[in-house]
């Protein structure tokens, strides 16, 4: 047998389910520091800036709870934002770039990143394949706005 076998696979073992968690994964890791680098520039860590920035924490996984959601996500960072919104109960008019020079594996990275700072046991995560599946179909921020308020009457966003 080898020497010290018996202790190392309980390690294995914990190591292995740290990773599962999602907390230590490299898909959250990259969300985090792209979100970082491209968001948290206007959104800061989440909060926002009342009347000029929404926040997000404690929204996206509202927002993604349904395909419709998840699809206007998408949309929002693919192609940006523009106009006046309610969020929170707070009025904001702003205007959003969109992040379409970065990969779908970045988008989706962000997005599961917001979606987990929500605080629910179960958060929606995207995929790539999600992102990929909209690239397509090129938006102005202003349909996304559209997009916005068809999805608010369908379901009522945070």
């Amino acid at each position: 047998m080898i020497r010290g076998a018996r202790y190392l696979t309980p390690f294995v073992a914990g190591l292995l389910g740290l990773l599962a968690m999602g907390g230590c994964s490299p898909h959250r890791n990259l969300g985090q520091a792209r979100y970082r680098t491209n968001c948290g520039i206007c959104h800061h860590g989440g909060e926002g800036m009342l009347g000029e920035i929404p926040p997000l924490t404690g929204r996206i996984d509202q927002v993604a709870r349904t395909p419709e959601g998840r699809h206007y996500l998408v949309d929002v960072l693919l192609n940006g934002l523009n106009g006046p919104l309610v969020a929170n109960g707070g009025r904001y008019n702003f205007s959003m770039p969109a992040f379409r020079r970065l990969s779908d594996t970045e988008i989706a990275a962000i997005l599961t990143y917001l979606s987990a700072s929500g605080g629910r046991a179960d958060p929606p995560s995207f995929a790539a394949g999600d992102v990929a599946a909209q690239r397509a179909a090129s938006l102005g921020p202003s349909r996304v706005a559209d997009e916005r308020q068809a999805l608010d009457r369908l379901h009522p966003l945070p």
